[in-house]
């Protein structure tokens, strides 16, 4: 006992959490690891990709909870990463703000408005965009976050999906609104796609891959974990958000389905990030039948 209050382990890797927090605000090395940004690069074979789509490149970018000071930094410089590497497709797997802890008033208001700047310059990406909401756009007021980034060219994907052609092959873009705070259907997400035919779901939460993994869906491109933010050696993250603490960074298989779980740019509540830098996913298909 430590006073009135029983040390468990949980209480243990929060308070251990808490200081290494607070070590990081105040040193250079943790402001530095929230804007020093990596570019993951994988090649994900897909067994019912066709052929023709063999080599076919998404840039994958998550969870920007845009603010002029910090998160706004790894956003701008992701832009000219991307463009440089030229993917087929871009896809943003949500959470464009951050919904303030008074969840109303002009305090919302005001972080419902940094989704005008953060399209802003998600708009100057090169190549055809599509996003999904994250919980934190869903709670707030998604027809305005959709209007920001539909003005600027990112189309929003809210249960439905859209064919992306080479020749007489296609392949099935789909994007499920937000499983926690938006109102998803996966039968709505599927609808009209054949079931014979390689379908890419953008969830933002990655442990909806349990449900998705029972439809025929091939590879499911997820966020929100932010990589847990700050990563400890040897006990992993010590807080992870609901719906990504089974799949919370990285690759992954549940049953047929292939899982990748992007760590995010922006940050949430502190501007720290600890063995989770900030990332760009750059993903090359692979055809099973080339």
């Amino acid at each position: 006992m430590f006073g009135n209050r029983k040390i468990t382990r949980r209480n243990f890797l929060y308070t251990g959490a808490a200081a290494a927090a607070g070590l990081a605000i105040f040193s250079a090395d943790g402001l530095a690891q929230s804007y020093d940004v990596r570019v993951v690069k994988l090649e994900i074979p897909l067994k019912r990709l066709p052929k023709s789509f063999d080599g076919y490149t998404i840039a994958q970018l998550s969870d920007f909870h845009y603010d002029d000071r910090f998160s706004s930094v790894p956003i701008h410089k992701c832009v000219p990463i991307v463009n440089q590497l030229h993917p087929d497709l871009i896809v943003l797997t949500g959470d464009f703000i951050t919904v303030p802890l008074l969840e109303r008033g002009r305090f919302l208001r005001a972080a419902v408005g940094t989704a005008k700047p953060c399209a802003e310059v998600l708009g100057t990406l090169q190549g055809p965009k599509y996003a999904i909401l994250g919980n934190h756009d869903a709670m707030s007021n998604p027809p305005e976050i959709i209007r920001f980034l539909e003005s600027n060219g990112i189309s929003v994907m809210r249960n439905r999906s859209v064919p992306l052609e080479r020749g007489s092959d296609r392949v099935w873009l789909a994007g499920i609104d937000d499983l926690l705070r938006g109102i998803p259907s996966i039968w709505d997400t599927l609808r009209g796609i054949p079931p014979d035919e390689a379908t890419v779901l953008l969830a933002h939460e990655p442990d909806y891959a349990n449900d998705a993994s029972r439809f025929p869906i091939d590879l499911q491109l997820s966020g929100h974990s932010h990589g847990g933010q700050i990563w400890l050696p040897l006990i992993g993250a010590p807080w992870l958000p609901n719906m990504a603490r089974k799949y919370p960074r990285g690759l992954y298989k549940v049953r047929n389905l292939t899982l990748y779980t992007n760590m995010g740019l922006g940050t949430i509540r502190a501007p720290i990030r600890i063995n989770c830098p900030p990332e760009v996913t750059f993903i090359t298909l692979r055809s099973a039948r080339s």
